[in-house]
């Protein structure tokens, strides 16, 4: 059965802050220059911020520059740092390092206490209302390639397949999507990552290393 395919600018591996983010600042371009692109999202969990169940604290200054007004658009950063403590700990109790003595990596005002999980959901709102398209619930299984070895878009996966990898009754192929550029936003330790990572020159592979979210261009389009 061969597998349907859907054409993008954009297609985007990964329904993260960055991948997300991306997507959002993609459309402001586009928007700003009065044209408009075709940009999707994929998601491996079953919604915008399944898989991500961290709190963190976020410096604004970035959502700042992506989102001007985003306290007016309902952003959950609502509790400011209110002080920072560094402790060293021991078998019998901690000490307290003066905060006069902590770096500025260290020092947080200015900065707010998020649930991640509940800020990606805001962003995958955010990149809807310009016009995203996001596919929550379908993984990203393989990348592929245009004949000239450049990267052509990626593939889903194969549903109703068995445990034995055998096709069952309720088999549907995956669906290929493609674009112009394919942007991976997986984190380091995707497996689309790692399968690129054994594509590339090693010149190419450290660099692919140093960064979470890799773009690559489709020469043909």
């Amino acid at each position: 059965m061969q597998r349907e395919s859907m054409q993008y600018d954009v297609v985007i591996v990964g329904g993260g802050p960055a991948g997300l983010s991306a997507a959002i600042r993609l459309k402001q371009l586009a928007a700003a220059k009065g044209a408009e692109i075709g940009v999707c999202v994929l998601e491996k969990g079953a919604e915008i911020g399944a898989h991500i169940l961290s709190g963190a604290v976020i410096d604004p200054r970035a959502i700042d520059e992506l989102i001007p007004d985003w306290k007016a658009q309902g952003a959950p950063l609502n509790v400011p740092v209110a002080e920072d403590r560094f402790l060293f700990l021991s078998e019998s109790g901690a000490t307290r390092t003066p905060n006069w003595m902590l770096p500025g990596c260290f020092q947080n005002h200015g900065n707010y206490v998020i649930s991640l999980g509940n800020v990606t959901r805001w962003l995958g709102q955010q990149a809807e209302a310009l016009g995203v398209e996001i596919f929550p619930g379908f993984a990203a299984a393989e990348v592929l390639y245009n004949e000239d070895g450049s990267v052509k878009g990626v593939a889903t996966g194969d549903l109703g397949v068995s445990r034995t990898g055998e096709q069952t009754g309720n088999y549907q192929p995956g669906m290929e999507l493609h674009a112009k550029y394919t942007l991976f936003a997986e984190g380091c330790r995707g497996h689309l990552g790692k399968q690129l990572d054994g594509e590339v020159t090693p010149c190419a592979r450290t660099s692919t290393r140093r960064s979470t979210a890799s773009a690559s261009r489709n020469s043909g389009k």
